[in-house]
């Protein structure tokens, strides 16, 4: 009877509170965990600058080298300029992703401009068709006062003035910068948001269907046929979510749920392999890495050529970067190369379920017995 008192008394008595040095320290831990947080988040768009864009460029000698010239004194260049031989051949490397535009020279300037390839990069290069005309405009304008002023003299020296070129004497017309969108964004996303949000879920959802799939799906072999039924679905339903319903996606309807869907698997993947391979501690590391490290340097609403080197290109190795880039491709750009973006996807899909069955080998070995208690 005493017994059964000590026990409820035991159990009734209050717990210990923490100490308070143990308490300020959790609290400046979660402190610092929040700011790594938001500086993940907000270091893309802080440290990012135009810079190194392929963008192409023809016209006379003296006007490219002029731009180049132009570009060369700028601290990072905006732009890499490659050379096209003609409009066609520019237009043909815009649309195979090869460059996100191109500015021609000549008697009728033009500014080649891809939205759908980088609405960001679309308009830098609508401020190089605006500098291109005040240039055209101020050259036009010292001409014309010159032209002036000649005409004065004469007529001070009571000779005949010069006329200037052209029909009667007409002064010739100014040329004008036409800005072509060789491959522009669809009508429900015209500014391009909505495409660059599309990676969000894709993350998100990869990630808390490794977790679920994780913790209460048992079996190796269950838990990775209920990732490919979770990568179709899931594939389908974000397709018919942000294409049939809101119109953000355009293009092949199949096709985008499929990059959704592997895009969606992968990350899965990679916290079920990471935790069959490490326990519960998988789940954070798979969720660090794709949320923290390769969500940021994804490029999807920047050219991953703005980013500091080498994190742009980093980015692109890793399921967020990979899956954003596809996406955009087969919707705008069926003339672009997606072998490398489907490679990569491939690889974080099948590496996370290889480390999902070594994982399960290892413990099946792990708590078998020792052949000495088999043999007794």
């Amino acid at each position: 009877m005493n017994t059964h008192r000590d026990a409820v008394s035991v159990d009734a008595a209050p717990a210990r509170p923490t100490k308070w040095g143990v308490a300020a320290l959790f609290g400046l831990l979660g402190s610092v965990i929040v700011a790594v947080i938001v500086m993940a988040f907000v270091w893309p768009a802080a440290a990012s600058q135009p810079q190194n864009l392929p963008v192409g460029i023809s016209g006379p000698t003296e006007a490219v080298t002029a731009v180049e010239d132009k570009l060369a004194e700028q601290d990072p260049a905006p732009f890499v300029l490659h050379e096209v031989e003609s409009r066609d051949d520019a237009v043909s490397q815009i649309e195979s992703r090869e460059l996100y535009g191109a500015i021609l020279l000549g008697d009728e300037p033009e500014v080649l401009i891809a939205t759908a390839a980088s609405p960001v990069a679309a308009q830098a290069l609508r401020g190089v068709a605006t500098q291109l005309q005040s240039q055209i405009d101020t050259a036009a304008k010292t001409a014309l006062t010159d032209q002036l002023t000649a005409i004065v003299g004469a007529l001070n020296a009571g000779q005949m003035p010069p006329l200037p070129d052209g029909a009667a004497g007409a002064p010739p017309a100014i040329p004008t910068v036409t800005v072509t969108d060789v491959v522009p964004l669809a009508d429900g996303d015209s500014a391009g948001s909505g495409l660059a949000a599309s990676v969000f879920p894709m993350v998100l959802g990869g990630m808390l269907g490794g977790i679920l799939l994780t913790l209460l799906v048992q079996g190796v072999v269950r838990r990775l046929v209920g990732l490919v039924v979770f990568g179709l679905a899931a594939g389908a339903l974000i397709a018919l979510v942000m294409q049939t319903w809101f119109g953000i996606l355009t293009g092949d309807w199949l096709l985008n749920a499929a990059v959704l869907g592997v895009g969606v698997a992968a990350t899965s993947a990679l916290i079920i392999g990471l935790a069959a391979l490490m326990g519960p501690p998988g789940i954070a590391v798979g969720a660090v890495i794709t949320m923290f490290i390769a969500n940021p340097i994804a490029g999807a609403a920047l050219p991953p050529q703005f980013l500091p080197e080498p994190w742009g290109a980093v980015g692109q190795f890793f399921v967020p970067g990979a899956s954003a880039n596809l996406l955009r491709s087969v919707m705008y750009f069926p003339e672009a190369s997606t072998w490398a973006q489907w490679t990569i996807l491939g690889a974080w899909l099948v590496g996370g379920m290889i480390l999902a069955l070594i994982g399960h080998q290892r413990s099946r070995a792990e708590l078998a017995p020792p052949e000495r208690q088999l043999e007794h």
